[in-house]
């Protein structure tokens, strides 16, 4: 790696939050500090390039991390989601592309237990413990160019997704049609991704998350067999915890990613900024506005970071009851919904303020301190946060909770 873009401080090992995990993660913690440390030893360089990182991918792969979701029975882990969550904000901090593709892997799992029977929950989720898949994902709700067409025997695929995570270079992939008018209708399937007539393109070109392979993907005439479409169909407060999953996955980006930034620009601060002329102090460190600054950026994370841990704790709770209620269910969105708007604010925050900070020099982009904000800013626009405040707003004059969407 060249001198120029070499990380200046070891991101890895964060100064905050310290008990990240578990006394009983055992060796565990081991393979999450030792890929963190991996991951943060090319980060600044690889967001430069952008591209796909399917070394990174390999990495992730090779942790023993990937079956993390997956029930025992099945071969898997079976960690509790608070716990997958905090693994997800941990290695956001150091690349929030590969902490992406990490979660959308689980949330792929969670699907097939949300929406396979018994029969493909064993195939599908055990074919990823033995053969160490990788999944992705084209199943963006508001991209309606899919369609599924009976035939004889089996079914056709036509069309094109966008926004599918993953996608390239994983083994397989969850697939969402729409089936009737609500948004929530949907067919769900599952794929080979070396399916005939399945293809997956290197075209993502976000400014920010920029190796999450979030391209488009096109079927022509794919074949698909009755059993790779997962039932039982219908939608149910269980089935639309999806949509939470995946709303709390986005709150743990925004927070590792203003975790990562303040870790970085505090050891900035502390090792290479130089006091301005007229403080009275010899160091950056003791100016009183820069201190004051921290304070307040640490204020933000951490009136976010209980609300996701809380949420997390409700989800958990959700997930684990076989009969969920949808005003159970409601819960869990609204709780959802204070910590990513929450979350996001002071991310957005955190990610742009640090260069006050920590002056001019920290914009060389051989430090690469932009990238945190780029993340933050691309995913915070995933679905609008106005609607999901207006929620609250309106649970709170009418004591009604959210409709379940594709969002939330």
């Amino acid at each position: 790696m060249s001198a120029e873009l070499r990380p200046a401080f070891d991101t890895s090992q964060p100064l905050f939050e310290p008990r990240l995990f578990p006394a009983d993660f055992g060796s565990r913690s081991v393979k999450i500090e030792r890929l963190a440390r991996r991951l943060a030893a090319t980060a600044v360089e690889r967001d430069r390039r952008g591209g796909s990182a399917q070394h990174e991918r390999q990495l992730l792969r090779d942790s023993g991390l990937l079956t993390l979701a997956i029930p025992q029975q099945f071969g898997g882990q079976d960690v509790p989601w608070p716990e997958i969550y905090r693994i997800v904000r941990h290695l956001a901090a150091v690349d929030s592309s590969l902490a992406h593709l990490f979660a959308f892997q689980h949330l792929q799992v969670a699907t097939i237990l949300l929406f396979g029977s018994a029969d493909q929950q064993r195939h599908w989720l055990g074919r990823t413990v033995h053969e160490r898949w990788f999944w992705g994902n084209a199943t963006n709700g508001r991209d309606n160019g899919l369609t599924l067409s009976r035939r004889e025997e089996h079914y056709e695929l036509n069309g094109h997704k966008s926004f599918c995570s993953g996608a390239l270079g994983a083994d397989a992939l969850v697939v969402s049609v729409p089936r009737g008018n609500a948004p929530q209708d949907r067919v769900m399937l599952v794929l080979p991704s070396q399916r005939e007539g399945l293809a997956i393109n290197d075209d993502w070109d976000g400014f920010g998350q920029r190796q999450t392979d979030s391209g488009t993907v096109q079927f022509d005439s794919v074949f698909v067999d009755s059993s790779e479409i997962l039932g039982p169909s219908g939608i149910s407060p269980r089935t639309t915890l999806r949509a939470c999953l995946s709303q709390l996955i986005l709150t743990q980006l925004y927070l590792g990613n203003a975790q990562g930034a303040l870790d970085a620009a505090l050891r900035y601060t502390r090792e290479q900024s130089r006091a301005w002329p007229g403080s009275g102090v010899d160091t950056a460190s003791a100016d009183p506005f820069i201190q004051q600054r921290y304070g307040e950026l640490w204020l933000r994370y951490r009136s976010a970071l209980p609300l996701a841990e809380a949420a997390a704790q409700r989800l958990q709770a959700a997930w684990e009851k076989p009969a969920l209620t949808a005003a159970e269910r409601a819960d869990v969105a609204l709780a959802i919904s204070e910590a990513k708007v929450v979350s996001a604010r002071a991310a957005l925050d955190i990610t742009a303020q640090i260069f006050d900070t920590m002056g001019a020099r920290a914009t060389s982009s051989s430090y690469g301190f932009d990238r945190f904000w780029r993340n933050v800013r691309v995913h915070t626009l995933h679905d609008p946060l106005d609607y999901k405040v207006r929620d609250l707003g309106h649970w709170l004059l009418s004591g009604q909770g959210p409709t379940p969407s594709l969002y939330g």
